[in-house]
């Protein structure tokens, strides 16, 4: 059997499949507020950091590990466990000095791991991926880069302030003696492997193109990008590698504390974005991911490390070899509920008017659906948007402004997604409004492509559990076909004659948006 993993930025999670039979076996989870109050995180971060900051204790990741362990090893035999992957909550960053690796190769199986390791922090605190304290440093990145187009073409990314390069700069200034004394910085997901490993392992290319410091050509640390980021950086740094390649056995500490085999074997840990790209059985070009969350994001894997021009897409390394793209667009949820809010409707009856709006209103009632700040395009949208026919605008027809603020989102992850030139040839739709049929029939008339809904829930941690046996021998697409499979009566279909309208309604929401924001 093979053990993915999750650690998310509000839980770690764990998901066992076993691929003879086709089934998982078991699914646990530790919620880092409500199952370790005393780190005072109740959503996973340490609340009310200064200047944009939002860092996470690394030591509550490792109090995590020791209690999902003692529950998985009450659920499960974990002696059956063949090879161990995982995923972690994408751009946070650990910073541990010269005695990591001593104190990882004697970890004592009669203690935990928080204790014996905590002496190797260099830095008590872990900027995660809602940290946004990093601007001056993106500017510096890009200024020492010659522009934002070089830094793209080079790392799939504009400088971010998310993104770990700049936080590992903002360190180096900050607290130049810490810095100095950091032999060795890790992501959450190569963190958490090198604890199970035993060592320190790589960090894999799906997660380590979200530093803003590998090249998307070489595959390897850019040397120019870790210049302008700071001093000796390299060093601090292992070669990337590929997720699926195993890193050896598994630490004694969990051999002898939880009951592993001492033959069971660990993989590189990637992103959970990454993770999820293998979950959802996306791996392959024209197999497009869109999650509806507080932010909706599109992904999709690429043959090749193509990069958006704009710099609103990100490019990141595909678990399953080649490149992935991802997209993240602000107003999604928060749109849609600011919306069902200001109607004064429910959900149930914000999907039934979604449907209802009839073909024949395709396309007609045009709006941008921001309601605040949006990064795909980057615009300070501080309040509603409303253009359209005058039934809209005055809000006689709920319906109009449903469906016109729900086309206006994915017509503009339609026109944010062109660059990437890959046709979509299949939509696995994710999250809480994925739900919604009237959401996913309107998904599937705007990208022309049948859409499913998947029975996990877990992608990220399936993902991980995949690519642990993928690493073991396994082909990765006959398992996605027998893991990665829609709910029953989920698929749903593109209507042919809403092809034409919605090509036409394309561009005038283009001309609409740069109209608005030029």
């Amino acid at each position: 059997m093979f053990l993915g993993l999750d650690s998310s930025t509000q839980s770690l999670s764990a998901l066992v499949i076993d691929p003879a039979a086709g089934t998982i076996t078991c699914q646990l989870s530790v919620n880092f507020g409500k199952d370790l109050p005393q780190f005072d995180a109740p959503s996973g971060f340490i609340p009310n950091g200064e200047h944009g900051e939002v860092h996470a204790d690394p030591l509550m990741w490792l109090e995590a590990v020791n209690l999902l362990f003692t529950k998985l090893a009450e659920a499960t035999d974990l002696s059956r466990i063949t090879m161990i992957a995982g995923s972690g909550q994408q751009h946070g960053s650990v910073y541990l000095d010269a005695t990591f690796d001593q104190r990882l190769a004697a970890l004592d199986p009669a203690g935990q791991l928080a204790p014996q390791l905590s002496p190797a922090l260099t830095r008590t605190s872990s900027p995660i991926w809602m940290d946004t304290s990093t601007s001056t440093e993106c500017a510096e990145i890009t200024t020492a880069l010659g522009g934002p187009e070089e830094v793209c073409k080079r790392s799939g990314s504009i400088a971010i302030e998310r993104f770990t390069g700049p936080q590992i700069r903002r360190f180096s200034k900050l607290d130049p003696d810490a810095y100095a004394k950091t032999a060795r910085i890790h992501m959450v997901s190569s963190f958490i492997a090198s604890v199970i490993a035993g060592k320190s392992v790589p960090i894999d290319f799906g997660d380590g193109a979200g530093t803003n410091l590998l090249n998307l050509a070489s595959l390897d640390w850019d040397p120019a990008l870790l210049d302008a980021t700071a001093p000796g950086l390299g060093e601090k740094l292992l070669k990337p590698a590929i997720a699926t390649t195993p890193q050896g056995p598994v630490s004694p500490y969990f051999v002898e504390k939880y009951g592993f085999s001492p033959a069971c074997q660990c993989a590189l840990f990637t992103g959970d974005n990454p993770a999820s790209l293998v979950g959802m059985g996306a791996t392959s070009p024209g197999n497009i991911v869109i999650s509806l969350g507080t932010s909706d994001t599109f992904f999709a894997s690429m043959p090749g490390p193509k990069t958006d021009p704009n710099g609103f897409g990100h490019v990141f390394g595909n678990p399953a070899g080649g490149f992935m793209s991802l997209i993240c667009f602000r107003n999604g949820s928060l749109a849609r509920e600011a919306l069902k809010n200001e109607l004064g409707i429910d959900w149930t009856t914000f999907d039934i008017t979604a449907i209802e709006a009839t073909k024949a209103d395709a396309g007609k009632n045009l709006t941008l659906p921001f309601y605040g700040p949006e990064i795909t395009p980057r615009h300070d949208f501080t309040t509603p948007v409303s253009k359209g026919t005058p039934a809209f605008e005055a809000g006689t027809q709920p319906y109009h402004r449903v469906r016109a603020l729900l086309e206006g989102q994915f017509l503009n992850m339609r026109l944010h997604s062109e660059w990437m030139e890959v046709k979509t040839e299949r939509i696995r739709l994710t999250g809480g409004a994925s739900k919604s049929n009237g959401i996913a029939q309107l998904v599937a008339n705007i990208f022309q492509a049948p859409v499913e809904r998947l029975e996990i829930t877990n992608s990220a941690a399936l993902g991980a559990a995949l690519i642990a046996a993928a690493a073991a021998g396994h082909d990765l697409p006959t398992l996605q076909d027998a893991f990665c499979i829609a709910a029953d009566g989920s698929t749903i279909l593109p209507e042919p004659e809403t092809e034409a309208i919605y090509n036409e309604t394309l561009p005038r929401y283009k001309a609409l948006l740069h109209a608005t924001i030029s």
